[in-house]
């Protein structure tokens, strides 16, 4: 027995040694990308009230230590009451209802550049045909390494 553990170690020893990877490189990118409504021009702040039939300008800033890639911008109904992990401010909310004519918005875009900051500024208008009340406004960035954050922000459509 004491022959195989020698054997063991003479095999091991070496394949520790050689498969670990030394590559403490600085390139790695070990960081999301962080997204931002919380400025003089972000829009929209939660619990803001968006009429129908009228037009506005979704801003939020986004920024990566490294690179960014891409974004997204996803309006969608929230009849249901269902909630994102990282909404902050609780909106008085309608009650629960089925939908007829919901809004449903999605644009992906990229960011050109090598940049590291980008302020997304999306005009967006708003049917005068949808449903009224509970949405969220979801923010998506991807950097270039695929991490992505998001965040959702609560909105009301309203008359």
């Amino acid at each position: 027995m004491k022959r195989f553990y020698k054997y063991l170690m003479l095999f091991l020893v070496p394949v520790v040694l050689f498969s670990c990877s030394s590559d403490d490189s600085a390139d790695k990118d070990e960081e999301k990308p962080e997204i931002t409504v919380k400025y003089n021009d972000g829009f929209p702040q939660a619990c803001a009230e968006l009429a129908r039939g009228e037009t506005y300008h979704f801003k939020a800033m986004v920024t990566d230590n490294i690179e960014l890639a891409s974004y997204s911008v996803d309006i969608h109904n929230n009849f249901d009451h269902h909630t994102h992990d990282d909404q902050g401010a609780q909106c008085e909310l309608d009650p629960v209802k089925e939908s007829v004519n919901p809004m449903i918005f999605m644009e992906n875009h990229s960011i050109e550049g090598s940049l590291t900051s980008y302020e997304i500024d999306m005009e967006i208008s708003i049917p005068e045909d949808v449903d009224v009340g509970d949405y969220h406004c979801q923010y998506s960035v991807t950097d270039q390494t695929g991490w992505q954050s998001r965040t959702s922000i609560d909105i009301k459509i309203v008359e």
